[in-house]
């Protein structure tokens, strides 16, 4: 190492804004807020719960006891899909429904299963253990079916 090589270690300090001087008004800042105080530094995590404070409202006080993930939703079939499926003199239930691959449950449990309204009857069917809307519950019944 040579005298020439050596440089001086002098640093530049970044100015400091908002005490007057040179710079005016907002100084640098934009207008109010948080974001324009001194000794802001907003934490990530907190941005990202402020991005989504639009999708949290309307869940009322505890979110925890107003929303149920625990709830178990219904699978849903169609009379028009038992029509097409199923023989005349069917019976049908969870079990064969999830046999035939029309509904499935979730981690190999049986299904709960709620058959609805939508499409004409004309075959005599036996539901038994599912959940049936009263429109579908008259169709099956004027088919001649029975609904257990």
């Amino acid at each position: 190492m040579q005298l020439h090589h050596l440089k001086s270690q002098t640093t530049r300090k970044k100015a400091r804004i908002g005490r007057g001087g040179k710079r005016g008004k907002t100084s640098g800042k934009g207008m109010k807020g948080q974001k324009s105080r001194t000794g802001n530094s907003t934490r990530p995590e907190m941005r990202d719960i402020i991005k989504k404070l639009p999708k949290r409202r309307g869940f009322g006080k505890n979110r925890a006891r107003t929303v149920n993930n625990e709830r178990v939703r219904p699978m849903v079939v169609n009379l028009s899909l038992l029509e097409t499926t199923f023989p005349t003199g069917g019976a049908i239930n969870p079990r064969v429904l999830m046999n035939k691959g029309l509904v499935h449950g979730k981690g190999g449990a049986l299904a709960v299963v709620k058959v609805l309204g939508t499409g004409e009857v004309s075959k005599k069917f036996t539901i038994s253990g599912c959940q049936v809307s009263e429109t579908a519950k008259t169709k099956v019944v004027a088919a001649g079916g029975t609904v257990l």
